[in-house]
């Protein structure tokens, strides 16, 4: 890339600039050297990093913390339904009764169709539900990804908080059939 040599002055610049220049007093010399004092910057060299003695052959221990990338360090929800049923969900031999499609819609737009969504369908008895939220989009920037499917990652969140929580038993990734990650099956309690 080719830089452009700066344009310089029109005339009328010119005569604003040394009408600017010669309104303003110059400041003292001490004043001067307080200005440039604290607009500059202090150098910090970088500690270097001491390493501890190591010898061929002895074995080498890490004091690095796991890096997660950005997902969350939080444990898989523990199962609380049926180990039969669960185990058709994950291969996606149960189809659920109703389903719901948030794609397109806003926060505000989202929680409560999701809440009258799933209120009605336990109410109507229904066990098996299929919430479709949208993988989201994810931006590549340089070593990381930063992903931006937002109902992607607060429907979980809704489902597990009130009122959901009283009538939600369980909460899954669909199966590639259903949606797959851009989806959850939601296994309600019974209807008492």
């Amino acid at each position: 890339m080719t830089r452009r040599k700066p344009r310089g002055m029109r005339p009328d610049e010119e005569e604003l600039w040394e009408r600017v220049r010669s309104s303003t007093v110059p400041l003292h010399q001490n004043q001067r050297q307080i200005l440039k004092a604290a607009v500059e910057k202090p150098k910090i060299e970088p500690a270097q990093p001491t390493l501890p003695n190591f010898s061929v052959g002895q074995a080498a221990t890490s004091t690095a913390l796991p890096n997660n990338y950005g997902r969350d360090a939080a444990k898989p929800e523990p199962l609380h339904m049926d180990h039969k049923r669960f185990a058709k969900l994950k291969k996606g031999k149960a189809a659920p009764e109703r389903r719901i499609d948030l794609h397109g819609m806003t926060l505000a737009q989202a929680h409560p169709a999701l809440t009258r969504f799933v209120l009605g369908a336990h109410e109507s008895g229904a066990r098996l539900i299929l919430v479709i939220t949208g993988k989201g989009r994810s931006d590549i920037d340089g070593y990381m990804t930063e992903h931006k499917g937002i109902l992607k990652r607060q429907v979980p969140q809704w489902l597990r908080s009130s009122p959901l929580n009283s009538v939600v038993l369980q909460v899954v990734d669909a199966h590639q059939r259903h949606g797959g990650a851009g989806a959850y099956y939601v296994y309600l309690r019974r209807n008492r």
